[in-house]
């Protein structure tokens, strides 16, 4: 009897797979699962012949088997889905091509809604959970999740035994400056988010450190306001008339740098000539958009989501990662500096 091909009628079974290899279905299983009681030759031939007939594992015959639901959930305050899209990205990429599925669950910044949600998630008996925010500040952890595994990405948890896994923002500010530096800028401006958000404090301190320590001052002191680009143009408009010389700014968001530029072009400055312009998070949207394109800071968020993943995949399979993991900026360079 010849093996079935894919395309023929009805679901592949693993028993079609073992007819083809010539194998038992019991070797089959362990082939795909990575069992070490299999050659590599049986294991390559297993894979190639499942492959080949398109054989996908029955996902509910796996979990009774494991214990698994082979889900976790991702609880996030961010609506919008300006630092939620990049972390859950992140996550499917470790989590094997769906494999895994992600359930996306928005709490809106409401801790009774954020219950509901974390309740409906250990009613769906998720493996383990990955809570994000759209803000870096150290949020409250999670009660009450009956020891299911937790990991905090871009927004850490306030215990520090958690499992967090946040961006090196004093890194990529850094970056920033010292790039404005290399580039021969002096009179290096900084135009950054409110006062009493996290980020923008860290933004501007580290900017005022890289420039003292280069013998600079921040060239019309640090102007904190909105992460907007009306606070943008406004600022910059303020900055021209009380350093008319400057020849840099470095803003504390892709969107402030945005209303910059704008701010720039109306006064008459041509960016980068005149003066360069560097922003932060490189929302590309908004800064392969810009005339021109904007050099920016990239949080590396995706990475964050994968990382978070990784560890969250570590816990599940009872091997938990505590403390917090820091990932790298990296600047990404266009014309507007």
């Amino acid at each position: 009897m010849a093996p079935p091909e894919a395309g023929s009628t009805g679901p592949i079974k693993i028993s079609d797979v073992a007819l083809a290899a010539g194998v038992s279905a019991a070797t089959v299983s362990k082939a795909l699962n990575g069992r070490s009681d299999v050659s590599a030759a049986t294991r390559e031939r297993v894979l190639a012949i499942a492959a080949r007939l398109q054989f996908r594992p029955n996902a509910m015959a796996g979990s009774l088997r494991t214990g698994r639901s082979f889900s976790v959930g991702l609880l996030t305050t961010d609506s919008f889905g300006r630092f939620s899209i990049p972390v859950m990205l992140g996550a499917e990429d470790a989590l094997g091509s769906g494999e895994v599925a992600i359930i996306f669950c928005d709490t809106r910044d409401d801790p009774e809604r954020e219950a509901r949600q974390l309740e409906a998630l250990l009613h769906r008996q998720v493996d383990g959970i990955i809570v994000n925010g759209r803000r870096t500040e150290a949020r409250p952890p999670l009660i009450g999740t009956r020891g299911l595994p937790v990991v905090y990405a871009f927004s850490p948890s306030q215990d520090p035994a958690d499992c967090s896994v946040i961006a090196d923002e004093p890194n990529g500010a850094r970056l920033a400056v010292e790039h404005l530096l290399t580039g021969g800028r002096k009179r290096i401006a900084h135009v950054t988010g409110p006062r009493r958000h996290r980020s923008a404090a860290i933004r501007a301190t580290t900017t005022t450190a890289r420039l003292r320590r280069a013998g600079l001052r921040v060239d019309g002191g640090v102007r904190f306001g909105a992460w907007t680009e009306e606070w943008g143009r406004q600022a910059v408009a303020d900055l021209l008339r009380d350093s008319p010389d400057l020849d840099a700014v470095f803003c504390g968001s892709d969107q402030i740098a945005r209303g910059v530029m704008d701010g720039l072009r109306e006064a008459g400055r041509s960016v980068p000539d005149d003066v360069a312009v560097v922003g932060f998070d490189n929302w590309e949207v908004m800064a392969t958009a810009t005339r021109p394109p904007l050099t920016t800071v990239d949080m590396n968020i995706d990475v964050i989501g994968r990382i978070a993943a990784q560890l969250l995949l570590g816990a599940i399979d009872r091997s938990p990662t505590s403390g917090t993991t820091v990932v790298p900026a990296r600047l990404v360079v266009r014309q507007s500096s």
